[in-house]
């Protein structure tokens, strides 16, 4: 009886190696048929793509990440399809996968491309200062990350580039205000507004200006020191400008005309001097 017992243990042990090699097998073929098709579905998704049939293409780069999502191909899908809706300026699709991809695949080697087509995205949706300014600040907020996170790449030159334009476009939103509230006297408002640019947006074109306008409305409201204080900081930096000449001309009433009388001399000097000099010819 007890050599039955063993002769049956043997037995049972031979079929469950048995089963267990056919299981091995099983798993192998099935990993090797789930990358095929991963790779099937990528290529068909590259082939729309070129062919110019974007939407069809996403989908099926998102089939390529969801049949095999621990697979080298995975990210690489999940940022074609991004792309894909880019191509198109579906620029809602495109983040969406985007900010996927960055919560997803945080260590990828290409996280820095997915940042950077995702302040492209709402970069291009920018229309004017006098719009929505919530495709400015996000662009601007994604370009910041990528200046400091991937202060090396290609990337973040282009960044830096970027965020010029944007600070320009929303000195220039500030302006526009600030213009409107001086129109209308109200001092305050405009003030807040050209010391934001002077403050946040020193290194644009529209610094000169702002610190102009300050110098104007101090002086219309009486308060002479103030006026005084940004006229020089605005001849310090800008003296040769004509916003400089023109905050001058609050504090020496005689200095438009003493500039014109010495134009003028100026003129009468070069006139004598060509007629003096004509006469040894």
């Amino acid at each position: 009886m007890r050599i039955v017992n063993i002769f049956f243990l043997i037995i049972l042990i031979i079929f469950n190696i048995s089963c267990s090699k056919d299981q091995t097998k099983v798993s192998v073929i099935n990993e090797k048929s789930i990358n095929l098709q991963v790779l099937e579905a990528y290529e068909e998704g590259l082939s729309a793509l070129n062919g110019g049939d974007v939407l069809y293409a996403a989908q099926k780069f998102n089939e390529a990440e969801i049949l095999f999502p621990q697979s080298k191909w995975a990210p690489k899908s999940a940022l074609m399809a991004a792309y894909s809706y880019y191509v198109q300026d579906y620029y809602g699709d495109s983040i969406a996968e985007l900010k996927r991809f960055i919560k997803i695949y945080k260590k990828h080697e290409n996280l820095d491309y997915a940042y950077y087509l995702l302040a492209i995205c709402y970069f291009e949706q920018i229309v004017d200062e006098k719009k929505d300014l919530q495709s400015i600040t996000n662009s601007k907020e994604i370009f910041e990350i990528i200046v400091k996170d991937f202060p090396n790449t290609e990337y973040s030159i282009d960044a830096k580039f970027k965020l010029d334009l944007i600070n320009d476009i929303l000195a220039s939103k500030e302006m526009y205000v600030g213009r409107y509230y001086l129109e209308k006297k109200k001092w305050i408002a405009a003030i807040n507004r050209f010391r934001t640019v002077v403050d946040n947006f020193e290194t644009t074109i529209y610094t000169e200006e702002a610190l102009y306008r300050l110098v104007e409305i101090y002086y219309i409201i009486g308060l002479k020191d103030e006026s005084k204080k940004y006229a020089k900081l605005l001849g310090y930096n800008y003296q040769s400008s004509t916003w400089y000449e023109k905050s001058y001309s609050f504090f020496d009433k005689k200095y438009k005309e003493n500039k014109n009388k010495s134009i003028k001399n100026r003129k009468k000097s070069n006139i004598i001097t060509k007629k003096f000099k004509s006469l040894f010819d």
